[in-house]
C-alpha cells in the first residue's frame, strides 16, 4: 500500500492563541496521518506577515502512524515556536503521501476547531 493523502499541505490561518478564561491554555497543532508503509519525512516552513519564513523544520511520522505536532512544543517545532497572537501560515512538504489537519484550542471563545488544509 502506498498510502493515502498528498505530499504538500498548506494551512494559511495559523495563530498561537493566548491563555483564556479560567486559565484555560490555548494551543494549536498539525495532525499528520501516515497510512503508508514508509516513514514520512516532512519539511515544515512557517510564513509570516512581516518577516522572512522559518524553513527546514524537519519531522518524521512513522509508517502507519499518526503524529500531533504542537506548534508551541520545542520537541515538534524546535526553536521555531511562533509568538502568541502572531499571524502566520504553515506548509508541510512530505516525501510520501500523508493526510494533514490543523486544530486550534481557542480559549478566548472556549472553542476547539479543526480544518483541513490545501493540498497538492
Amino acid at each position: 500500500m502506498t498510502g493515502y493523502g498528498k505530499r504538500v499541505w498548506v494551512f494559511p490561518d495559523a495563530e498561537l492563541p493566548p491563555q483564556g478564561v479560567n486559565l484555560i491554555p490555548g494551543h494549536e497543532s498539525i495532525i499528520v496521518t501516515n497510512t503508508g508503509d514508509e516513514d514520512a519525512h516532512i519539511k515544515i516552513t512557517l510564513f509570516y506577515t512581516d518577516r522572512e519564513p522559518d524553513k527546514d523544520i524537519q519531522v518524521t511520522v512513522q509508517a502507519r502512524r499518526v503524529r500531533c505536532l504542537r506548534t508551541n512544543e520545542e520537541k515538534d517545532f524546535g526553536a521555531f515556536i511562533p509568538e502568541i497572537g502572531e499571524q502566520y501560515a504553515i506548509m508541510l512538504e512530505s516525501d510520501v503521501p500523508v493526510v494533514a489537519q490543523y486544530g486550534r484550542a481557542e480559549p478566548r471563545a472556549v472553542a476547539f476547531y479543526t480544518t483541513p488544509g490545501y493540498s497538492e
